[in-house]
């Protein structure tokens, strides 16, 4: 996922991070990338191992070939991870460039229907799209091709359209922003213990400020800051945070200005799941005119454009679902209809710390990553967050599909003392307001 050298060399290209519509990721420094990699390497190797043990073949058949609709390319940071996610598992399966069919900038409408129907007649025994947005074409395709796989990656209808050749797919990139906000939390206690917190940096109620960057008031987005809101705050309990939409996955011009307000309401560090570098790199500029803020991204490290500011950046290793799918289908086996994955099978992580990383960080970071592999710590443990001044014993999501809460399919998500985000479907649940966070917009 972090082999982006040689897209370095193109110059100041822009790159998405992730968002449940057209998810992307920015290019980290050269002399960054490599570290990045080599940790990225370490995460995700053993789960990479671990599928193609168990998915692939002695050789891949000849005749298999694996369909790949792509909204953007490879200068596209979001639809990159996921070139790379499946280049890797191309090499762990044992496939040839020749068994991969790509379609790459597929638009969300009707062409992604013409371009499944298309890879269906070049043979393809399983399909896979990144984008939300093209759900509903992916979903047409599979009604009228049973005997093809189709898989709409970050979609939440699979379960409920009664087709089994259909699937959904997600990481459980929610325990990733937690962690990425334990590493917020750390660097908030250091500068409050040194004093170097201004007091526009607080609140009324002496809470330090947070501010985050979100595209769109969606559960995968409220998901994810909240997660990241609870990470800060099981190092620092004192924050607040202000949230404030774009209204778009990728606008680095609107990323970089609701940046800019919300550093000039004091906030301290700044979080993001939106597509673009422009945050961080507002972010780098207020520091370099000697503001206190920090910056923490998604998808892979902002260090070539936040040097300084950027701290860590919560992200996602494709390249264990991949392999998971594709040895599965090549071995002739159901691909999971809801597969999320996150922490315990390496399929999430954050990417390298910043030099600007609080001392400690890395051990902290440790901590927090092995209790959520083993169970002991659930991001959303209901104990640790009110509604209106109480803790919630219960909440009812929707899985109909018409995001509608109704009685009929839908679930309690609430139990055994905290939230089962993603257990019911791949894609997040997680819609809560909770005390602490302010939407702006």
């Amino acid at each position: 996922m972090k082999k982006i050298l040689s897209l370095l060399l193109t110059g100041a290209m822009v790159l998405s991070l992730t968002a449940c519509g057209s998810q992307a990721a920015a290019p980290a420094a050269d002399a960054a990338a490599p570290a990045a990699e080599e940790a990225a390497t370490e995460e995700a190797a053993p789960a990479e191992d671990a599928a193609a043990e168990e998915a692939a073949p002695a050789a891949a058949p000849s005749d298999f070939k694996v369909g790949v609709i792509l909204v953007g390319d490879e200068n596209e940071g979001y639809t990159y991870a996921h070139i790379e996610g499946i280049k890797k598992a191309m090499e762990t399966l044992g496939l040839t460039d020749d068994q991969v069919i790509w379609k790459y900038s597929i638009a969300e409408d009707a062409t992604c229907y013409d371009s499944a129907m298309d890879l269906v007649d070049s043979g393809c025994t399983v399909i896979f799209s990144n984008s939300y947005g093209h759900q509903t074409y992916m979903q047409q395709a599979a009604a009228e091709v049973p005997d093809v796989t189709f898989v709409s990656m970050t979609g939440d209808t699979a379960s409920i359209s009664g087709l089994s050749n259909f699937c959904n797919a997600f990481t459980n990139v929610y325990e990733s922003r937690y962690v990425s906000g334990v590493v917020a939390g750390m660097k908030i206690a250091e500068l409050d213990e040194l004093g170097e917190i201004p007091a526009t940096g607080y609140d009324a109620d002496g809470n330090v400020k947070v501010g985050y960057v979100g595209a769109y008031p969606y559960a995968e987005v409220v998901s994810g800051y909240t997660a990241f809101f609870l990470g800060i705050q099981s190092v620092f309990e004192k924050v607040s945070m202000e949230v404030s939409y774009t209204n778009s996955w990728f606008d680095i011009t609107a990323e970089g200005e609701a940046a800019k307000a919300l550093m000039s309401d004091g906030c301290v560090i700044i979080g993001q799941h939106a597509d673009s570098t422009g945050a961080p790199a507002a972010v780098q500029a207020a520091l370099d005119a000697g503001e206190v803020h920090y910056s923490v991204g998604y998808n892979v490290d902002m260090l070539s454009v936040a040097p300084d500011a950027a701290l860590t950046s919560a992200t996602n290793n494709w390249a264990v679902y991949y392999t998971y799918a594709i040895g599965a289908a090549m071995n002739g086996e159901k691909i999971d209809q809801n597969w999320a994955k996150g922490y315990a099978d390496d399929a999430v992580a954050i990417t390298a710390l910043g030099a600007s990383c609080a001392e400690g960080t890395a051990e902290k970071v440790a901590e927090a990553e092995a209790a959520i592999k083993d169970g002991s710590l659930h991001v959303f443990d209901a104990s640790k967050f009110t509604v209106d001044g109480k803790n919630l014993t219960e909440y009812v999501v929707d899985l109909t599909g018409n995001f509608e809460t109704t009685d009929d399919g839908d679930k309690n998500a609430i139990m055994d003392g905290y939230f089962h985000e993603s257990e019911f479907r791949s894609a997040p649940s997680f819609d809560i307001r909770i005390d602490g966070i302010k939407e702006l917009n």
